[in-house]
């Protein structure tokens, strides 16, 4: 291999003995003056891009764990809604309720009218259907999804 540059600028008579031994001696002070910190620009820019992107990461993570759970309670609101659900195919009284501005009616009989009344019953949707629950699987489906529930009275106490 060729000559380091120093002993290049020594050979060519540019630099003396005492000029390299100066420019050793401060490199080594440099060297040790810098050892343990490494802190230079470019270390710093990529820990605060790593510390960034696991921010993004962290945030994007809660923010699926957030849409799983909200399926998940939908999923139970359907069960629930499906296995508790009265048959209201044989009726043929109007019952008439709000939701939002408009006013919905289902079909029912006089004791389910009553039970509705006196808040034993509830009205729920489900996919823009509207089904008769009983009130305490309404409570169940409000803890889960209030926007399910759509009617349920109060029980007044004596």
């Amino acid at each position: 291999m060729g000559l380091s540059l120093q002993d290049q600028l020594m050979k060519a008579g540019i630099a003396d003995k005492k000029q390299a031994k100066k420019a050793n001696q401060e490199k080594r002070v440099k060297r040790k003056k810098n050892k343990g910190k490494k802190t230079t620009p470019e270390i710093n820019q990529t820990r605060q891009a790593q510390l960034a992107q696991a921010k993004r990461s962290r945030e994007l993570n809660r923010q699926s764990k957030q849409e799983k759970e909200k399926q998940e309670k939908l999923v139970q609101v359907k069960q629930l809604i499906q296995e508790n659900r009265l048959d209201l195919r044989k009726y043929e009284d109007p019952y008439y309720f709000k939701v939002g501005k408009k006013i919905k009616k289902l079909y029912v009989n006089d004791e389910i009218t009553q039970k509705l009344g006196i808040g034993q019953l509830a009205v729920v949707t489900l996919n823009d259907v509207y089904e008769i629950v009983p009130a305490k699987v309404a409570q169940k489906i409000l803890d889960r999804d209030p926007d399910s529930l759509v009617l349920l009275h109060k029980p007044e106490e004596e």
